[in-house]
């Protein structure tokens, strides 16, 4: 299967439909790690504000769609998903999901070495040994999906 052409575009294939075992080993790497931060004690929710997270700053809209759909399931409020982007600048985010935020925002960036050593000292903080692990599990695994997704190019069509 293949994906749209937007013009002047080059046809893409769905990387996830060609190589079906890799990518099974992908889905069986996000399941383990939803299980690490579960035991870790972190809620679904939290797991899933760094699936936004991260899939806002490498732009994946499929990764969006998908785990916007999840955040609300596991019960965010329409009002937090919306000020994500800019979670540094409000009130809404407790100091462990701040934490967590930070974190995964260092995995993704890894080249920030300055940015990655503030994010891990302040997620110790206030996570566990445990908890700083899962955090970034997902943080790693999300970026992977979104590579998946972004070279796919995944749609996202409208809803109803």
């Amino acid at each position: 299967m293949t994906s749209p052409v937007p013009a002047g575009a080059t046809r893409r294939i769905y990387i996830d439909k060609q190589s079906p075992k890799a990518y099974h080993a992908l889905v069986q790497t996000s399941e383990a790690v939803r299980t690490t931060a579960a035991e870790a004690g972190l809620d679904r929710a939290l797991v899933e504000l760094v699936n936004l997270r991260v899939s806002q700053i490498n732009g994946c809209a499929y990764c969006l769609h998908v785990h916007t759909r999840a955040a609300l399931r596991a019960g965010e409020t329409p009002q937090r998903l919306g000020v994500l982007a800019a979670w540094r600048d409000t009130e809404v985010f407790t100091p462990a999901e701040r934490a967590a935020l930070a974190l995964a925002e260092a995995t993704t960036a890894a080249a920030d070495a300055t940015a990655q050593d503030a994010a891990y000292a302040a997620a110790r903080d206030v996570l566990t040994d445990d908890q700083t692990a899962a955090v970034i599990w997902v943080a790693v695994t999300i970026n992977a999906f979104n590579r998946v997704s972004i070279m796919s190019r995944h749609p996202v069509r409208p809803e109803g």
